[in-house]
């Protein structure tokens, strides 16, 4: 019996890539795929996946209502980092499989927060002087894969790099060159700027607070390319207005698309980026690629030629 694969994308994949996922699938098993693209209504997204098997989503919400709606669904594949738009506890529940793709875009997002350090450390390019990076301190809140990348280009520029996880091990961030910051707060008040690599869940929303910006240093920038929930957007404003620091670089809002009452768009000390720091063509073949790998490996399919298959695309 045929099985059917759900691509449910609000933001459609390239065709190309939807291409290559049919034949690719296609030759793997006896699977269907089926598009919903630019969908309006939650109501088509559930009709769409009650008879999915498996589900491939980007941004898209799999709430525990589309959850529920999926009565026969064994996986759901995120291309893209994260699991913050997928209700674990609902696919848990249900013994579904959650899957992403981790760290295939990480070198675009660290050149994307590079830009936008020089960017604005340069005025924006409005015929002023600006500063250099070179000698200034860097503080990476986290040490995944991104900041890897990001902690290798800044050591580049010949920026001092620090970093706080709870994660990774003092020992293996030294290794990468990356001097290490015992404390949050240390990390914070140390650095002319922070870049944000933490996910968005409970604990973390809202995280980034007037009392962590109010640590930093009056030079010192924020950069957020991980997830917009983290940071108390309304301490940020506040933090900007009372010049507690001197400006925000932001990719991720806690709202998206930002609302157009957002004081965020009218402020000279402000750069905004549309949530595309993870968008590039090698970026998303590595993403496009890894899907279909943990897509074939969630339905017990064996991926073996796949490369073989990437390298005649």
């Amino acid at each position: 019996m045929t099985k059917k694969i759900l691509v449910a994308t609000d933001k459609p994949f390239a065709p190309e890539a939807v291409n290559l996922m049919k034949e690719v699938i296609k030759d793997k098993a006896e699977y269907k795929m089926e598009l919903l693209e630019k969908y309006t209504e939650v109501a088509q997204f559930k009709a769409a996946v009650k008879d999915a098997d498996a589900l491939i989503i980007r941004s898209d919400l799999a709430s525990k209502e589309i959850i529920d709606a999926a009565e026969k669904l064994q996986i759901i594949v995120r291309a893209g980092a994260g699991y913050d738009n997928i209700d674990l506890a609902a696919a848990t529940a249900r013994k579904i499989v959650a899957m992403n793709t981790p760290g295939q875009n990480s070198n675009a997002v660290a050149e994307l927060a590079i830009g936008l350090m020089i960017y604005i450390y340069r005025c924006k390019f409005n015929g002023k002087s600006g500063s250099e990076l070179k000698g200034k301190k860097l503080g990476l809140h986290a040490f995944g894969a991104v900041s890897r990348a990001l902690a290798k280009i800044a050591l580049g520029f010949n920026m001092e790099v620090y970093a706080f996880s709870r994660s990774v091990t003092k020992e293996e961030m030294a290794k990468e060159g990356v001097k290490i910051s015992d404390t949050i707060e240390n990390l914070y008040s140390t650095c002319d700027f922070v870049s944000l690599h933490i996910p968005a869940t409970e604990l973390t929303k809202k995280m980034i607070n007037f009392d962590l910006m109010n640590r930093m240093p009056k030079n010192a920038v924020l950069i957020n390319t991980a997830r917009g929930p983290i940071v108390d957007e309304k301490d940020l404003v506040r933090a900007l207005v009372d010049k507690q620091i001197a400006g925000a670089a932001l990719d991720v809002f806690e709202d998206e698309p930002i609302p157009l009452g957002s004081p965020l768009l009218t402020m000279d000390n402000v750069m905004l980026a549309p949530h595309n720091s993870n968008s590039s063509p090698t970026a998303w073949e590595n993403v496009h690629w890894n899907t279909i790998r943990n897509l074939l490996l969630g339905l017990d399919i064996d991926p073996v030629g796949l490369d073989d298959w990437k390298n005649r695309a």
